[in-house]
């Protein structure tokens, strides 16, 4: 069943969103092994069970659900967050930035570049399709991440519209699977890009900000997950009593109902 606009921060449902995870790369998007594990036990230990992005978003919630979200299809996510995953029964959703599965190179956009060729070019490594493919063989959802990974908002409409079906046509080809879900670049979005989203087919899509002043399926709100999130700040992060106090007090974001 559909999931119809919520006001506030769509119940009892947690959306995390992580990016890489490393024990030796030291910048804010990338967890350790220990953090990642201790936050997600953390959550399984209060009820959370997790379910792919899509379901968390067009179904109704039954009891505690979480849905763990990675950005942009880091290796990392296969080779280290996987296992942690795996051992505690949980299932994922990867958004991947589709021009680089496969290419051999590593991913590289504004925030990467400076990466390359260096001691940490391993890390950028991105996953492939066949890679991929194990983790839907198990049941974690891919989703798009656009071809590129740009700011779709400085994109003029047939560039937004190609990067979005473009990136949809490649993970449904490659994968054989409906590609539904969509996750913002930068969590950049405005109310024409998430027509564009409709238009390309989607059904639900992640933006990074939590505090909107409503949810729907197009324009989900997630809670980023960062290298410098200690146990405390992580378990503020994700208190649903915190959650409710910043629906009360966040300002009004002008976005479409989508």
């Amino acid at each position: 069943m559909r999931r119809a606009e919520t006001h506030g921060y769509a119940g009892r449902t947690q959306v995390l969103c992580y990016h890489a995870v490393s024990d030796r790369w030291n910048v804010q998007w990338s967890v350790t092994t220990k953090q990642l594990a201790e936050q997600l036990e953390f959550l399984v230990n209060r009820g959370y069970r997790a379910v792919t992005f899509h379901e968390a978003v067009t179904s109704e919630p039954s009891g505690r659900t979480m849905a763990i979200t990675f950005d942009d299809g880091f290796a990392s996510v296969l080779e280290l967050a996987f296992p942690i995953l795996s051992s505690l029964g949980l299932v994922a959703t990867i958004f991947v930035v589709t021009d680089f599965a496969d290419c051999k190179e590593p991913l590289d956009w504004p925030g990467l570049e400076g990466w390359r060729g260096g001691v940490h070019e391993r890390e950028v490594r991105g996953l492939s399709w066949a890679e991929l493919e194990q983790l839907t063989a198990v049941g974690w959802e891919v989703g798009s991440h656009t071809r590129t990974h740009p700011r779709l908002t400085q994109l003029d409409d047939d560039a937004v519209a190609a990067e979005l079906r473009g990136s949809r046509a490649a993970c449904e080809r490659a994968l054989g699977r409906p590609c539904r879900s969509l996750a913002y670049p930068f969590g950049d979005v405005d109310a024409r890009v998430v027509a564009a989203a409709r238009a390309a087919g989607y059904e639900a899509a992640a933006t990074l900000p939590i505090g909107v002043s409503f949810t729907s399926p197009l324009v989900w709100p997630r809670t980023g997950v960062y290298r410098y999130d200690s146990p405390r700040r992580f378990r503020l992060k994700v208190s649903p009593t915190v959650h409710r106090l910043r629906e009360v007090f966040a300002p009004v974001e002008k976005f479409v109902r989508a």
